[in-house]
């Protein structure tokens, strides 16, 4: 192999596999020197990538890790289940799953030969994630649309896109893109909407037909200290708030795993806690949450969550029983 280029990413290829490799074997791999192949591993390491030499009668070579993330190439394989595992996480806005997911996955997506998109749409289609029912109604997210945002807010292009308001309504928006935040739950996008001179905060999921204009913008400041503020007050402002004194006969520990972000649990012994916060979602969400805790509860307050959850439980008994005669006669 002559050409230098192709013979440093094809050796580049065999490091990032975790093994250490003999300077013989690199060297028949590549159909070089062993010299050739010491030059190379010089070269790699002038840009950036922390080539481990070992001593021996034959000498290894190892990739390890180093203070920088130096590019990574990826054979069609791993590429494609970077892609699809990135789609599904950003697509179901999973916990952890952040905007850095979903700007990786552009990154990934621009360069991907046409094959290998094509591979990762069709896997994609042909699978079906288990989310649990806590995720919301219409959570799931086109990746393609987050994709399509991302790159927007990167490189401060303004957008359009078809958005369905929750009564239904449908309107056109031409937006300056500011920033994807995550909940956890959902994706929302935060923008300076052109035609009501406004910002304004957009459930991803509602949004349908997203198209990057071309149309380069100047970002204004925020009214806020930074994207996530601006949405948690957006929210607030949408949801009722509950103040919620919840006892929970399970250690604190156990109840802030399965509780994440919704409060720190107080302990009150060695197998018993009590969580007192106020939450701005809603009724049915909250009582999700508490039960999928997996453990023995008690709502002190407020008392329309202990009726909900009264009621939600006859109907999950009943649901559980013989089967019901409604819908039939």
């Amino acid at each position: 192999m002559t050409d230098t280029p192709a013979r440093l990413l094809q050796l580049l290829s065999l490091l990032q596999t975790p093994r250490e490799w003999p300077g013989g074997e690199l060297a028949e791999r590549l159909g070089v020197s062993r010299r050739t192949v010491r030059r190379d591993v010089d070269r790699l390491r002038d840009l950036g990538y922390p080539v481990q030499a070992t001593l021996g009668a034959d000498g290894g070579y190892r990739l390890v890790a180093g203070k920088a993330m130096p590019p990574l190439v990826l054979d069609d394989e791993e590429a494609v289940a970077i892609a699809v595992g990135l789609r599904a996480g950003a697509g179901h806005a999973v916990d952890g799953v952040e905007e850095a997911s979903v700007r990786a996955l552009a990154k990934l997506e621009q360069v991907l030969p046409s094959r290998l998109r094509h591979r990762v749409s069709s896997l994609q289609a042909a699978t079906m994630p288990l989310v649990g029912p806590w995720r919301g109604d219409g959570a799931s997210v086109d990746p393609h649309t987050l994709t399509v945002m991302a790159s927007a807010v990167t490189g401060k292009e303004r957008l359009r896109f078809d958005y369905r308001k929750g009564d239904g309504s449908e309107s056109r928006r031409q937006v300056e893109p500011y920033r994807l935040v995550s909940t956890g739950r959902r994706w929302y996008l935060v923008a300076y909407d052109i035609e009501r001179e406004d910002w304004r905060t957009f459930r991803v999921d509602r949004v349908a037909s997203p198209f990057a204009t071309g149309s380069r913008f100047a970002p204004r400041e925020l009214p806020a200290q930074d994207a996530a503020e601006f949405v948690s007050r957006s929210l607030s402002r949408m949801q009722p708030e509950l103040d919620l004194d919840v006892t929970f006969e399970a250690p604190a520990d156990f109840v802030a795993a399965r509780l994440t972000h919704m409060g720190t649990p107080v302990p009150l012994g060695p197998a018993r806690c009590r969580l007192r916060v106020r939450v701005s979602e809603s009724l049915e969400w909250v009582a999700i949450r508490l039960a999928l805790v997996d453990c023995e509860f008690a709502v002190a307050s407020p008392g329309v969550l202990a009726e909900y959850l009264a009621d939600l439980g006859s109907r999950l008994t009943r649901a559980a029983g013989p089967e019901p005669s409604f819908g039939q006669g």
